[in-house]
């Protein structure tokens, strides 16, 4: 029998133990090893049983056991001590505000970060994979620096589905409902007690309301929209009912209550509690890119004497930044023009917005764009005065990606920059890494290198002892081999096998044998079966006499996605057969609880996907700051800062004569050499070093790597020396410029929209007329300059809107400029009898071999972040008459 309603009865806590509400509630604990310890006390059978969530176990610890805690002097202790410990960790400066004191250009008051998914702790189930774990680590860095953002999200009521197999192999999905009231957040409140509410218009008259709820994540609060409320009709209350499920006009609707009321929910946040408003928008990938059109709305119809939609726009973009976490167009959403036009106009309609407008916002204009198409990245991209990339390859690739926005320019000046992605040190690290780093650092400065980032704080790690490390590395592969046959049997148990065919789970995986993890998303360009290419030469690997391997597999696909069931299929069907599945085995329901034990517990982690589609993939990250060492193709992260010493690189097709290109007819043949090269490096190389012991039995070469490990890559991949970057290189900056365009009710915004109008007006009839240079026809010399003179032909514009540039440096075989260097030429004089305008300017030759020039006309304003910024550039004409511009 069901019941037909469901709450959950929260326990009273005796007033002793009132502080135990206040650690549990705050989701610092999460990342905080003594809290979690303190909560391991409270009844660790309790712990275990709820999934080491603190709520629940407090819903379900007996209240004998409460009673005796109550008088638990010790225990009382060590609980005020914590509790005040959170206390000053939340009011206490951290390294923001010691910025903000020393600095000279003041950092913005708030951040409002948007993500559809967050990965704060795998008892909140609100993300699906690398996405939601990134915007996760950012929001915990931000609380350990200090840095006042507040995140925006959406509340799914069934989060992202929890992952089996049946007998045969195939991912089965579940769904489980989540009630709030088990979980670690807090509905957020008008001052009368009413829920606060966010309402957006919809077509046909319709309302889709939502509440919002409050996590607490250390000093950062994380707001979640929530549809799934009484007032809603059936379609609306289902808008928040799962992670990246339904069709089109589903995601739509999530898409427009992220970014519209996400941008909503802030407002009665900051107005509630009194926090600053946020100066810099950030948007986390393009699914909460309508936020920009609501932050349009609010400057146009809230204030009867504030800008028009143009000036709006460049308002809003001053303090917006756009981060991009694709490589492939295919990754990006796209709705129908139609789709999005029906609910941005007639009775849906934002006040001041015409529906025209935001169309042009996402509009494919570049060749081979689809008309019919809206484009949320583009919108992203539009919308944000700063774009990044999340490693530096990604943003190489973005640049070109995305060139067709910037038509006229080479991707290289594409206004897209990289900020690497990092991850959350506390979140990750085992804490038996942490004590034997501390041992060595002291606990103070192994707290500060961990949250910082900063270099100088990893020294001294050197120092650690070879055994020590080797102790420590066999400690944690002992850990995942027990964690690894406990999920297996549990696995095997949902398949439908009873405990008598199990005995062989007990000697699954050996904590003395070199073990390769592999875990992830299983999309197809992550390659989840390239390690089964040949599955002969994999078993021989797993078998070897003196050298074996072992792998521990996780990962999930999308319940779409039968192509990536398919591939889970394929490795299950190996990890089953009795030959092997000892030394392989794949473990369901991959979640950061796994995660937290399978990284650490690993020598060597796997990684290989089509280059270049791994954006950053920080997986790798987290393995590496437990001692493990990184074996994947240079993509993403590993592209940047593999040095040959902190692990190995997989060779790809590109640099054996194949291709790269997943639809090519080449595939298979990549595939293969790809599998090949894997094969080799984990014999000759992995296995070799890893079973290379000394006289006293230690693998000390393999120690050195991760030893070496530790101390350069630990500094780099942390999620604090991110956020630092976002905050120095990206949110300061965009800070300034929208405090600089909302000034005098902003009215350098209007100046600055009806310039741009001009510019693009005037645009057409600017010419690079006639370039002139003392050239000589004999060969020049390094240190030689050309003086050169152009005339320009600018129309209705004058100099000031304009910079003339001389665009200078090496050329290839097509005569291609690359390693360019610019030079400014001056107006000399006003425009001639023909209205042309001379400039002039001397060019260094400032290097040897085949070298070239030639001369631009950009748009110039003190306001623009980027000289590409308006996608404008005019070139001479082939027919202009120039000198010659190369010289060889």
């Amino acid at each position: 029998m069901k019941a037909i309603r469901r709450f959950t009865v929260r326990t009273v806590l005796p007033e002793q133990l009132q502080p135990l509400h206040e650690l549990a509630l705050n989701l610092r604990w999460s990342w905080h090893p003594e809290t979690r310890d303190l909560f391991r006390s409270v009844d660790p059978e309790v712990w275990a049983a709820t999934g080491e969530d603190p709520v629940r176990l407090l819903g379900e610890v007996p209240a004998a056991r409460l009673a005796a805690l109550a008088v638990d002097r010790r225990f009382l202790r060590r609980l005020g001590d914590l509790a005040d410990d959170l206390r000053e960790y939340l009011a206490g400066p951290r390294w923001y505000q010691t910025r903000q004191e020393a600095g000279t250009t003041p950092p913005p008051a708030a951040i409002a970060y948007f993500s559809p998914e967050y990965g704060i702790a795998a008892t909140l189930p609100q993300y699906s994979g690398g996405l939601g774990i990134l915007a996760g680590d950012h929001l915990k860095a931000a609380s350990d620096l200090g840095v006042p953002i507040i995140g925006v999200g959406l509340f799914y009521r069934h989060g992202y589905f929890r992952q089996s197999l049946d007998r045969h192999g195939w991912q089965q999905e579940r769904y489980p409902l989540l009630d709030p009231d088990e979980l670690a957040v807090s509905l957020l409140r008008e001052a009368d007690g009413t829920p606060s509410r966010v309402d957006l218009a919809l077509p046909g008259g319709r309302t889709l309301a939502a509440h919002i709820w409050k996590a607490q994540v250390g000093r950062v609060p994380l707001l979640l929209l929530d549809s799934d409320i009484e007032t809603n009709s059936p379609a609306e209350r289902d808008v928040t009912d799962r992670l990246y499920g339904g069709g089109s006009e589903h995601r739509l609707l999530q898409e427009m209550l992220l970014g519209i009321g996400g941008v909503r929910a802030v407002r009665a946040y900051c107005r509630l509690t009194g926090h600053p408003a946020p100066e810099v928008f950030h948007t986390n990938e393009g699914h909460a890119g309508f936020l920009g059109v609501e932050r349009i709305r609010e400057l146009v119809a809230d204030d009867p004497a504030g800008p028009d939609f143009a000036a709006a726009l460049e308002a809003v973009r001053a303090g917006t930044l756009f981060t991009t976490h694709t490589p492939v167009p295919a990754g990006i959403d796209r709705f129908d023009r139609e789709l999005v036009a029906r609910h941005f106009g007639g009775d849906a309609a934002l006040p001041g917005v015409p529906v025209d407008q935001v169309l042009a916002l996402g509009a494919e204009t570049w060749r081979d764009g689809d008309p019919k198409l809206f484009n949320m990245a583009a919108m992203g991209l539009r919308l944000a005065q700063r774009a990044n990339g999340v490693s530096t390859l990604h943003g190489e690739v973005s640049r070109s990606m995305f060139n067709g926005l910037w038509p006229g320019f080479d991707p290289a000046e594409v206004p897209i920059t990289s900020v690497t992605n990092g991850v959350h040190a506390t979140t990750w690290i085992d804490p038996a890494v942490v004590r034997l780093g501390a041992a060595e650092l002291g606990a103070e400065r192994a707290e500060e290198a961990m949250t910082t980032g900063e270099s100088q704080r990893w020294t001294g790690l050197e120092r650690i002892g070879d055994t020590e490390i080797w102790d420590l590395r066999r400690t944690l592969r002992a850990q995942l081999v027990d964690e690894a046959r406990r999920r297996l049997r549990a696995s095997w148990r949902q398949r439908g096998a009873g405990e008598a065919e199990l005995g062989w789970v007990s000697s699954v995986l050996d904590p003395d044998v070199l073990t390769i993890g592999f875990a992830r998303r299983v999309p197809s360009y992550k390659r989840l079966t390239l390690m089964l290419r040949d599955p002969g030469r994999l078993r021989a690997l797993l078998l070897h006499p003196t050298r074996p391997v072992q792998i521990v597999v996780a990962g999930k696909a999308h319940p779409a996605d039968d192509g990536g069931k398919r591939l889970i299929q394929q490795m299950v069907a190996f990890a089953d057969d009795p030959a092997v599945r000892h030394r392989i085995v794949f473990l369901p329901d991959y979640d950061m609880a796994m995660a937290q034990r399978l990284y650490p517990g690993c020598d060597v982690w796997l990684n290989n996907p089509l280059r270049p589609l791994e954006a950053c993939g920080t997986s790798g990250m987290k393995a590496a700051l437990n001692g493990c060492l990184n074996l994947s193709v240079l993509d993403g992260w590993w592209d940047e800062w593999y040095d040959g010493q902190n692990g190995w690189a997989i060779p790809t097709a590109d640099e054996a004569g194949g291709v790269l290109d997943p639809e090519s007819g080449e595939a298979e043949r990549r595939d293969d050499i790809e599998a090949a090269a894997l094969y080799d490096l984990i014999e000759e190389q992995v296995a070799a070093r890893f079973y290379d012991r000394d006289g006293d039995g230690l693998p000390h070469r393999w120690i050195a790597m991760v030893r070496h490990t530790l101390v350069t890559l630990g500094p780099k991949v942390l999620a604090g020396r991110m956020v630092r970057e976002y905050v120095e290189r990206l949110y300061t900056p965009a800070a300034l410029a929208q405090r600089e365009l909302a000034a005098g009710r902003h009215e350098p915004a209007r100046e600055l929209a009806a310039w741009k109008a001009k510019v693009r007006d005037g645009w057409p009839a600017v010419r690079v007329e006639h370039v002139e240079a003392d050239c000589p026809a004999e060969a020049q010399e390094l240190g030689n300059s050309l003086a050169l003179r152009v005339q320009v032909e600018l129309g209705a514009l004058e100099p000031g809107d304009v910079e003339v540039q001389v665009v200078s440096g090496r050329v290839d075989e097509t005569d291609g400029i690359s390693d360019a260097c610019l030079l400014a030429l001056k107006p000399v004089g006003g425009p001639d009898l023909d209205g042309r305008t001379r400039y002039e300017g001397s060019l260094e030759l400032c290097r040897t071999g085949p070298f070239g020039y030639t001369v631009r006309v950009l748009p110039a304003h003190p306001r623009l972040a980027s000289p590409a910024e308006l996608g404008l550039v005019a070139l001479p004409a082939e027919s202009a008459g120039m000198d010659a511009g190369l010289l060889r």
